[in-house]
């Protein structure tokens, strides 16, 4: 009989897609004839223009005033009862009931924390179904992930382990795997070219929704000897700006494209936002990361994770971020091949693959 496995998704930050996706690619490749597998973003279908509404306003707030958004993110940490604050989403709950009455999951996995209360409000403490939540972020994790009452909570690394076991969960309960990228990220075995060798200098810059100061930063980068990449997401209106900035140097602009693992794994140096996702990708393809953005709060861990580890540096103005490539690449890429070693030491690039086998374990 196929295991049926649900995982559910939230679109406030795209690392809780990411992550979702992770796994259900993870077990497309392990056990495509052994799982039966549903995807789902829960809080949209049973919200509709509200939810977009919302997701749009936590962008603009984290993006444009992060100072504010960290206050309400350390009044979610300071909570105790979840469970109160979570019943009052009657809609979701409304939702979420009739698709376990249908798909009758085996496990249920959440890439966002309010769907393991939910999920018990619903089943009550006897449900025969296992809840595994899938931590987003490092370091720095609001208490509303680990005072859910999941069966087993998947982290990127020890640092984020030690956070959980500090916050009462259980050792037993906690398995570090790695962030869920995607497997393509596994794909990858060969080392890429040294800069400065028998390659450029290659640069990524991913703009995603860090957007403020973007077309000065390409300017900028685009006077220096590099290979360098832009990328926009679906963001088409930026695309006239960073070719005007870049003033007829040679840079190549991308849009929305599923070639990220490829991407990152060809360049040198990652130049984007401290989301969970872009940075365990950036760790994935042990490509070092130049962070120029940080949401307060939950991507505060994330960037703590590259700046401790030594496998990258945080620059907090357009001519910081150009500043610290030329360090990169200087005295023969010395700072380079520092940050190069030490990141390849976090990779985990089949997390996602790991995590589909132990989900079909349970």
């Amino acid at each position: 009989m196929k295991k049926k496995i649900l995982i559910l998704t939230a679109g406030f930050g795209e690392g809780h897609n990411s992550a979702a996706r992770g796994v259900r690619d993870g077990l497309a490749r392990v056990a495509p004839d052994q799982s039966t597998v549903e995807l789902r973003d829960l809080f949209a279908e049973a919200y509709g223009s509200i939810n977009d509404l919302v997701r749009r306003s936590y962008l603009a707030l984290v993006n444009s005033a992060p100072r504010a958004w960290g206050l309400v993110y350390r009044w979610l940490d300071r909570k105790t009862d979840y469970s109160t604050e979570f019943r009052r989403l009657t809609k979701l709950k409304a939702q979420f009931g009739p698709v376990l009455d249908r798909f009758k999951p085996d496990i249920v996995v959440c890439s966002f924390p309010a769907y393991a209360h939910v999920l018990e409000e619903i089943l009550g403490a006897d449900r025969a179904c296992k809840c595994v939540v899938v931590v987003t972020d490092s370091i720095t994790i609001n208490a509303s992930w680990y005072r859910s009452p999941a069966d087993y909570f998947i982290v990127a690394n020890e640092q984020s382990a030690a956070v959980l076991r500090s916050g009462g969960v259980a050792p037993e309960k906690i398995r570090v795997f790695g962030f869920p990228v995607s497997p393509k990220f596994a794909d990858f075995a060969e080392d890429r070219p040294l800069p400065g060798t028998n390659s450029n200098r290659r640069v990524l810059y991913t703009i995603n929704a860090a957007k403020r100061g973007a077309a000065e930063l390409v300017g900028m980068l685009a006077k220096l000897d590099l290979d360098l990449t832009v990328t926009i997401g679906r963001n088409d209106e930026l695309r006239p700006g960073i070719d005007t900035a870049a003033d007829g140097h040679p840079i190549k602009i991308i849009g929305w494209t599923n070639e990220l693992p490829r991407m990152m794994h060809e360049n040198h140096l990652l130049i984007g936002k401290a989301g969970g996702a872009t940075v365990q990708e950036s760790i994935a393809a042990k490509c070092p990361m130049i962070i120029n953005h940080v949401v307060a709060g939950q991507e505060e861990g994330n960037a703590q994770l590259i700046v401790e580890t030594n496998s990258g540096v945080m620059a907090h103005s357009p001519a910081e971020v150009v500043a610290q490539v030329q360090r990169a690449f200087d005295d023969g890429a010395k700072q380079w091949h520092e940050w190069a070693g030490n990141i390849s030491k976090l990779s985990r690039p089949r997390a996602a693959l790991d995590i589909a086998e132990f989900l079909m374990s349970l």
